[in-house]
């Protein structure tokens, strides 16, 4: 096996086609194939230099990262492009010109060289498998053989727009409560740590004893301070951890995953978008004429939930061996009865991803309502906690004010 040549970031300056001054950067194996990648997009070099690498290699990655939504544009431009009967090479270039994202510009740029050299899109693609997933490669390479690249970039777009789409209603769902209790965690924090020593100063001077729930503050307030410092550090510790094993145990993950689908709310959640990405990558995979047992495999890596990957496998064999989708789905029990009957008439009508596609758009909506019934019940469900937590503190704190008052 061939070494693989190390490459380098180059920073240049040039005269693009336009005759307008225009700098960047970009990934090459040496300042010659640098150059000689700017002149293919259309760009006269006058400086090209090795970027300098600063202290412990450490480059900025966090804004050089390339993100699903940079992969979602990138497709849906191509589509565009492609549609519009604009030459593929040609494509490449007016994407990546339109690209805010320098990482992704060098992708896209590479991509065009490996076309322009003479190899299929869908093979170049595969040589940045980091970015571009086997679905989306082997949609390509079907539209490629079939002659149908055009409606094969649009069916690519659209799922993964439909995709991106379902993942940030995903993350709207779980963040909101989430960012709320670590906000009430805060300010707990802050009231125990700093506000109630001095209530409890104070409260030293009166010579009388304190109520039952300014005692219990004041003695969790003694605590807090003592112990604050460690309970932080075991839960940053725990959630580092905890990250880790979910990052890299597929055990852990799995079990994880499976725990998910018991909650109450955000199960059901989680198993309607779970069903949404199974029918959505189903039809389009089916659809683009992939054989059913090997859409059946892409659809198993892209479900986002284990249980539903086993079941998909599952339903991948029985396929295999002869046995009808439907009934396949049907057996593992986790399918909801509404997309088994859907999948029923598809395969009876032959209109399988016709069906299937419609299942997506009504779970994909499903999805849409869930969230945000979902928000419109933890609003005020955040705000009780936050006004019982924290108002609750302070009124204990006040309570031995109150009674001085009383007095008087």
């Amino acid at each position: 096996m061939a070494k693989q040549q190390k490459t380098s970031t180059f920073v240049w300056e040039g005269i693009n086609r336009r005759g307008q001054p225009a700098k960047g950067e970009l990934v090459a194996l040496n300042s010659a194939y640098a150059k000689a990648q700017l002149r293919k997009q259309g760009i006269e070099p006058k400086k090209v230099k090795k970027a300098a690498e600063p202290l412990f290699g450490l480059r900025g990655k966090s804004s050089q990262k390339i993100k699903s939504s940079d992969i979602t544009f990138f497709t849906r431009q191509m589509a565009t492009m492609v549609k519009a009967g604009v030459p593929l090479v040609q494509s490449f270039d007016i994407v990546s010109d339109s690209a805010d994202n320098k990482a992704m510009r060098s992708i896209i740029s590479q991509v065009r060289d490996s076309v322009s050299s003479g190899n299929d899109f869908a093979y170049a693609l595969r040589q940045q498998g980091k970015y571009f997933d086997d679905l989306t490669c082997n949609l390509i390479e079907s539209g490629e053989q079939a002659g149908t690249l055009q409606t094969m970039l649009d069916k690519v777009a659209l799922y993964k727009e439909k995709s991106e789409a379902l993942k940030s209603k995903m993350k709207k769902a779980m963040m909101y409560p989430v960012i709320t209790l670590l906000v009430a965690f805060a300010v707990t924090i802050i009231l125990l740590v700093k506000v109630v020593p001095s209530f409890e100063q104070m409260f030293n001077n009166f010579g009388a004893e304190l109520p039952a729930p300014t005692q219990f503050v004041v003695k969790l307030s003694e605590i807090t301070q003592d112990y604050y410092l460690y309970v932080i550090a075991i839960l940053v510790l725990g959630g580092t951890v905890f990250y880790q094993a979910y990052k890299k145990s597929p055990q852990f993950r799995d079990r994880i995953q499976a725990s998910l689908l018991g909650l109450p709310v955000f199960g059901d959640l989680i198993m309607k978008a779970a069903v949404a990405r199974y029918a959505r990558v189903l039809s389009t995979t089916f659809a683009a004429g992939v054989p059913l047992v090997d859409a059946l495999d892409s659809v198993s890596g892209a479900v986002g939930n284990a249980v539903y990957r086993d079941a998909v496998l599952s339903i991948k064999d029985d396929v295999a061996s002869g046995q009808q989708i439907h009934s396949s789905m049907k057996s593992t029990k986790i399918f909801p009865n509404m997309i088994v009957q859907m999948t029923s008439i598809g395969e009876e009508s032959g209109a399988l991803d016709e069906m299937l596609s419609k299942a997506a758009d009504y779970y994909e909506e499903e999805v849409d309502n869930a969230v945000d019934g979902l928000a419109s019940m933890i609003e005020p469900a955040m705000m009780i906690f936050l006004g019982v937590v924290i108002g609750g503190l302070i009124v204990a704190m006040y309570l031995p004010i109150f009674q001085m008052g009383d007095v008087v």
